[in-house]
């Protein structure tokens, strides 16, 4: 294993070809930085799908390792979650508010639009103050990689703007998804059914957050499978909210025909970039529409807070957790859909497991 003074990282240079390299200890060049000692990254599916030499991850947590001169509101020795993404901060979308549709974001682990940009799979990471998250002393660091998912979560819920006694449909059983549909809950959401194809997964929303849940009929089409959803469930003339978070194609037009007419629909998923959507429903509802990008202004603020209060206890997502070397077949095993959530160990030799 490197020594602490070099900065082991792991590159993803196209599918299956992973190579572990020392890359440069980075260095406080501004007065805000904060050099991070990488604990635990998650593995995500969009990192399993990544093609360009890389250092991957973007869910990630760790100790602080040393500060800037300005910075004020860490210490080294501190436990942190990390947002991955640094926006420029001068565009039309860093100025209204809206920095996660920077066209010049930083984002790890991302070949772009903006720059390309190496993730946190590695022993030391930089990364600008203002984008660091104390965690409190009761939340563990493994638990601190679930704040960016979480995140995604709040920001789709705000999107949907969910009140007390709404009835959600959330499409996806992946760790967004059940996320998702927790943080309904938290919102009020008197009733929130989770659809996915692994019974499993549906076991596991049903323990975590969700009050029913439904596996789609392969012998029908998606209209017909909403119509089963709105039936058995009683939703009378559908679901107030849609957060669909899968990207696939069956379920955004399962989404849109299973939402009630004025109905709030939140495309929260990513998936192939041409998709068939029901065109003439989404009128004839007089459907809210809204596409959901990572997160936003207070979204990593909320998933912190319910971490600190107990309100979401994101360590039961957590399938297994593998050491620093172990990262490809970590990524293997995610691409056949395995567990919940998988955390890859940091290099450094103090971490206790």
């Amino acid at each position: 294993m490197a020594g602490p003074d070099s900065n082991l990282s792991c590159l993803l240079y196209g599918p299956h070809d992973v190579k572990f390299e020392d890359r440069e200890v980075p260095s406080i060049n501004d007065p805000h930085d904060v050099i991070v000692r990488i604990a635990y990254v998650g593995v995500c599916g969009s990192d399993v799908t990544q093609e360009n030499p890389l250092t991957m991850g973007h869910e990630a947590s760790g100790t602080v390792h040393s500060i800037g001169d300005s910075v004020t509101t860490l210490q080294p020795g501190d436990d942190v979650c990390i947002e991955p993404g640094v926006p420029c901060s001068r565009c039309k979308s860093c100025k209204s508010g809206r920095y996660n549709l920077c066209p010049d974001m930083a984002f790890a682990a991302s070949p772009g639009p903006g720059p390309a940009t190496h993730g946190c799979l590695c022993r030391y990471y930089k990364l600008t103050e203002s984008f660091l998250y104390k965690l409190p002393s009761h939340v563990s660091l493994e638990e601190g990689v679930l704040v960016e998912p979480l995140a995604v979560a709040v920001h789709s819920n705000k999107l949907a703007g969910i009140k007390p006694g709404h009835r959600v449909v959330v499409f996806g059983a992946g760790p967004v998804g059940i996320l998702c549909a927790a943080v309904a809950r938290q919102f009020g959401a008197v009733e929130v059914i989770s659809v996915d194809m692994i019974a499993a997964r549906l076991e596991f929303a049903k323990e975590f957050a969700a009050t029913d849940t439904y596996a789609p009929d392969t012998s029908i089409d998606g209209a017909s499978n909403a119509a089963e959803i709105v039936k058995r469930f009683r939703l009378d003339r559908g679901a107030d909210v849609v957060i669909e978070a899968t990207g696939a194609e069956p379920c955004v037009q399962m989404g849109i025909h299973v939402l009630a007419p004025g109905g709030t629909y939140v495309q929260t998923g990513c998936g192939k970039p041409n998709v068939m959507v029901p065109m003439t429903k989404l009128g004839e509802k007089e459907a809210i529409v809204k596409g959901c990008f990572r997160y936003g202004s207070g979204d990593f603020e909320m998933a912190v807070g319910f971490l600190r209060d107990g309100k979401i206890d994101v360590k039961q997502l957590i399938s297994r957790t593998v050491s620093f070397r172990e990262a490809p077949d970590a990524w293997e095993s995610v691409g056949r859909g395995e567990g919940i959530k998988t955390l890859i160990c940091g290099v450094q030799e103090d971490l206790k497991r």
